[in-house]
């Protein structure tokens, strides 16, 4: 079934936008996150992207044109299907009586605005000067309410036009809102994980030290347009009639070329003095991304001219392939990591893994022997050993840990269950029978599920050090980087020694930092001295 898309308020004051281009024309596939079109609005250009999939079947608002919010953009749905019914409506799908009693609210509402008109705020609280009211916004086409995921500034901080502010739940995806405004953030008026309507008050900006303990969500009445034109006349008209304005006013502009780039482009040219007009866009439709301003020379400086020809080569992605990217985006994006970082002495571990293999039946690697001071750690911090449900922190009581194997289509994380219990040999048997299971696809997924935490080594690469993304639900991960002979101070004497810098992921939901730290300190003894481990 076909499904209408109407012109949305990415903004808390939009009242209309411009199609500045359309990334998709009609007969196109869409899919779910696609770019469909860059919209203007009062404050910014931004990317406006399909919550829908199907086949792009007709245009609402062509390039360059302005419409009202909530003017039919377009219409997506299944290839040749027939939408006259919804072009007749105007995009309206709502029932007539729903629309009378739409059009009775709108015509009430208009004489109440009249009736209020010179009244600034509620209760007779006027905005101090240079404060702005920011509101949930509406950031998708059928957003009723939004949830705060997270606040990335807080009460305090200055803002910059263009700064982040909040990460905001929809009814169809987390979306970053970013602030329209220079100043400081007085007040957060929804904290994270609250829900509220489409314009409830989500913060006010400001002057340091202004009190805004007065002011609502309510904006002044005079910013408001009345809207006698839309009990008047007729959507269409109305939409007409702005369009040509917008025709007028861009023809009399100082510059005739309209200039299509990314939002980060932009902030990127401003910030190094490039003049947009100069710079010649690579991305569709002769769009300016990052990379141009990042190989953007002056005239008359000397440029490389490359010779050859662009190709790519584009390989499906597999189902696993899909899954490790659904997997890691959701736990970077929810998890909120933090890092901790140590450097271990190296020298006992060497010396004592070298007796263990002397040994002609026993072959163990210094990855056994992390995984054994991991599962040891975690029996003297059960916090790291945890999952964060929401309504509760589960600490396993059992300890599995998952160990990370490159394949050739990317990562699996077979799983050592109750490594607690066994002894390096054991640990060097099963992480072997099991990484090869892997490598030839024959591990089942009993044996890749239930880690309770999770060791990842590139140092058989050479890599000296790294983070990763812990391996929901886990709580925390540890990156194992190679052993490096470097100049060390023993004893107030430098001498030669050898050291491994490992690295703890956690999820700070549930892993506060002291209790990561005192964790790795753990660690680093069960290492840094080996014997302690047959203890």
């Amino acid at each position: 079934m076909a499904t209408v898309i109407n012109m949305p308020r990415l903004s808390d004051t939009m009242e209309e936008g411009t199609v500045a281009t359309w990334l998709k024309k009609v007969g196109d596939k869409v899919e779910e996150g696609d770019i469909l079109a860059e919209i203007e609005t009062d404050k910014a250009t931004m990317e406006f992207e399909s919550f829908y999939e199907g086949t792009l079947l007709h245009i609402g608002i062509q390039e360059g044109d302005t419409a009202m919010v909530d003017t039919l953009l377009a219409i997506i749905g299944e290839e040749g299907e027939d939408i006259s019914e919804l072009l007749n409506g105007g995009g309206n799908t709502k029932d007539s009586s729903t629309a009378d009693k739409e059009e009775e609210v709108k015509a009430s509402s208009t004489a109440n605005t009249e009736e209020n008109e010179g009244e600034s705020a509620p209760s007779g609280v006027e905005v101090p000067e240079g404060v702005q009211v920011i509101t949930m916004p509406r950031l998708s086409d059928t957003m009723e309410e939004g949830t705060v995921a997270s606040w990335l500034k807080k009460e305090g901080d200055v803002i910059e036009e263009g700064d982040i502010l909040a990460e905001i739940e929809t009814d169809k995806a987390t979306m970053e809102f970013e602030s329209f405004y220079n100043g400081t953030l007085l007040k957060i008026g929804i904290q994270e994980g609250e829900t509220a309507k489409v314009d409830a008050l989500l913060a006010i900006v400001g002057p340091v030290g202004t009190d805004v303990s007065g002011v609502t969500g309510n904006k002044p009445k005079a910013e408001a347009p009345k809207k006698e034109a839309k009990v008047e006349a007729p959507k269409q008209e109305v939409k007409k009639e702005v369009s040509s304005k917008t025709s007028t006013s861009t023809s009399n502009s100082s510059s005739d070329k309209r200039i299509f780039a990314s939002p980060l482009a932009k902030k990127m040219a401003a910030d190094q003095g490039i003049n947009l007009n100069l710079v010649q866009g690579s991305g569709e439709n002769g769009r300016i991304v990052k990379v141009d301003i990042e190989n953007y020379q002056p005239s008359g400086a000397t440029a490389y001219t490359p010779v050859g020809v662009e190709s790519f080569e584009e390989i499906k992605n597999s189902q696993m392939r899909k899954t490790i990217a659904k997997r890691l985006g959701e736990s970077k994006f929810t998890a909120p990591h933090y890092y901790l970082t140590v450097e271990l002495d190296m020298d006992s571990a060497i010396t004592s893994r070298a007796a263990i293999n002397s040994d002609p039946d026993v072959r163990i690697s210094y990855n056994d022997m992390v995984v054994k001071a991991c599962a040891m750690a975690l029996r003297k911090h059960p916090q790291v050993n945890s999952q964060w449900t929401g309504d509760a922190t589960r600490i396993a009581k059992h300890i599995h840990i998952g160990v990370a194997v490159a394949v050739d289509e990317g990562l699996l994380v077979p799983v050592l269950k109750f490594a607690d219990q066994m002894t390096f040999s054991q640990i060097g048997a099963n992480v072997k029978e099991l990484a090869g299971k892997a490598r030839t696809k024959k591990i089942t997924p009993q044996e890749m599920d239930g880690s309770t935490f999770t060791v990842s080594n590139l140092g058989m690469f050479g890599i000296k050090e790294f983070t990763s993304i812990i391996n929901a639900p886990n709580s925390a991960i540890l990156s194992v980087g190679a052993i490096v002979q470097k100049p060390v101070v023993k004893n107030g004497v430098i001498v030669v020694g050898n050291t491994m810098t490992v690295t703890l992921a956690c999820d700070h939901r549930t892993v506060d930092g002291a209790t990561g730290a005192k964790f790795l300190q753990t660690l680093r003894n069960y290492i840094e001295n080996p014997v302690t481990m047959f203890v």
